[in-house]
């Protein structure tokens, strides 16, 4: 099968998991191949993450579409993504904010941040930033975030995050509860408001 019979195959099959058209149309714009090292290109379309080195993966293209999804995407917002790991999910997340929003990216591993700034300019985005750092902090210089997603099994809501949200805007996060990561949606608000989405498994917050 070629590549493209596996990315319609694939969208076709997020299509029926209740991923809307949207996100869809957002994923057909990427190579996800770019993205996934080469020993697993030939995979790159199968719906269940790769390795990408560090003890890091990229996500299942499920679970990338349906964070972002939840995200509720505009454009024209800004958006901090803490894990950018390969780049993939900042990358389907730029086509949906467009050329007049952005995402800055926060990856820990100084390897990967490198890898993900190579993926990305192959794939020609320009409106991703990736910075190198600890992705608890977030990154305060471009704050405020109209949206933030985090990309790794946390075990609280991490206060820097929320902070640096702007008002009514959203957070996505997989967090810990008694011992399952749970898809955690969290919309700023007086008081905050907070719905989980399903249990998933991530790579731990570092």
């Amino acid at each position: 099968m070629n590549t493209t019979k596996r990315k319609e195959r694939l969208l076709d099959e997020l299509r029926r998991m209740g991923i809307e058209k949207e996100v869809l149309d957002a994923l057909d714009q990427i190579d996800r191949r770019i993205f996934v090292p080469e020993p697993y290109r030939k995979d790159a379309y199968a719906n269940y993450p790769q390795p990408i080195g560090h003890g890091q993966t990229i996500s299942q293209p499920y679970t990338v579409a349906y964070m972002i999804q939840l995200l509720d995407l505009h454009e024209g917002q800004s958006v901090l993504e803490i894990g950018a790991g390969s780049g993939y999910n900042a990358a389907v997340m730029s086509k949906l904010v467009g050329k007049e929003g952005g995402i800055v990216s926060v990856e820990l591993v100084s390897t990967l941040a490198e890898t993900a700034k190579i993926n990305l300019r192959a794939a020609e985005i320009e409106n991703v930033k990736i910075v190198q750092g600890d992705g608890y902090e977030g990154y305060p210089p471009d704050s405020p975030y109209d949206r933030i997603i985090v990309t790794a099994g946390a075990s609280e809501i991490p206060d820097p995050l929320m902070t640096q949200l702007k008002q009514k805007g959203i957070m996505v996060i997989p967090v810990s509860v008694d011992g399952y990561q749970v898809m955690t949606r969290i919309l700023k608000d007086d008081p905050p408001k907070i719905t989980q989405h399903g249990e998933f498994r991530f790579v731990p917050f570092r």
